[in-house]
């Protein structure tokens, strides 16, 4: 029996308390499950990111599919996001391909990548109200062609941030939508981004996989742990003040990127290079 086999259900387990955390949050599971892959199971930062996006993918297409049974998705700013993102997934792919994604380089760039979108990521969560109390009603008197701009812009940094981090397409995406259409009802919101991070996650995902940064078998355990943890956890969210789950997960993506800035990644990939050549044959 190979190490990854063994381990299997504990990413199962990890993938289940990061599902509760997700479902009470509404924060992607990226900002958890990749640091948690890298730090907690010493995986290389681009297979934790691959497999990552893959299972968000999954994971965020059922609950598309929810929000578009209840007419809470607005399609328009759906598609206004992916003509940002998705371009810019595809440029940030070939951009990885092209410095080899097993490379030191591409890990360094992960690492970066990852600690400042996991920064900008709390500091979300803490002043996100701060920020549409001060910025919203300005951004909501500028014309609907500035905000159509505005709004694939901001899709087209969240289709960087995701390709190299996996981590942008919650907290931030969904700051961003507020800011840019705040008369908007804000469940509306959340599932227009759950909707646009459908094809994001799942473009980004199948890219790594092409590149060869996708574990099949951690993927599997992911998604068998995060569903009861995601049903879980939205059914305990109500009952939880939101202030103070924003304050501690916050506070952990801060203690784990000032982790990561440290440097503490795995520098060989000689295990994860087993794993997939077990996992692909």
């Amino acid at each position: 029996m190979t190490a990854i086999h063994a381990l299997q259900p504990i990413y199962a387990v990890a993938a289940f308390i990061v599902g509760i955390l997700m479902g009470m949050t509404g924060v992607g599971g990226g900002s958890l499950m990749t640091p948690m892959l890298i730090l907690l199971f010493g995986m290389d930062p681009a297979l934790a990111v691959g497999t990552d996006l893959l299972h968000a993918g999954v994971t965020r297409t059922a609950g598309g599919i929810v929000h578009g049974f209840n007419r809470t998705i607005d399609w328009r700013l759906a598609r206004r996001l992916a003509a940002g993102s998705i371009p810019l997934t595809i440029v940030t792919l070939a951009a990885l391909r092209a410095l080899d994604i097993n490379s030191a380089a591409a890990r360094e760039l992960i690492n970066v990548v990852l600690t400042v979108a996991l920064v900008i990521t709390a500091v979300t969560l803490l002043f996100r109200d701060r920020f549409v109390a001060r910025y919203s009603a300005r951004l909501g008197q500028l014309a609907d062609r500035k905000i159509a701009v505005l709004t694939v812009a901001a899709g087209a940094v969240l289709g960087v941030l995701v390709s190299i981090s996996s981590v942008g397409a919650g907290a931030i995406g969904v700051t961003a939508l507020i800011l840019l259409y705040p008369k908007m009802p804000t469940a509306r919101l959340v599932g227009t981004e759950i909707a646009h991070a459908v094809p994001l996650t799942l473009a980004a995902g199948i890219g790594h996989w092409l590149l060869g940064s996708v574990n099949v078998t951690v993927f599997a355990a992911l998604i068998v742990g995060s569903v009861p943890g995601i049903l879980i956890g939205s059914y305990a969210a109500p009952r939880i003040p939101e202030r103070a789950l924003r304050l501690v997960l916050a506070a952990t993506l801060i203690a784990v990127a000032t982790k990561l800035s440290f440097g503490f990644v795995p520098t060989s990939t000689g295990d994860v290079v087993a794993v997939k050549t077990t996992v692909q044959h």
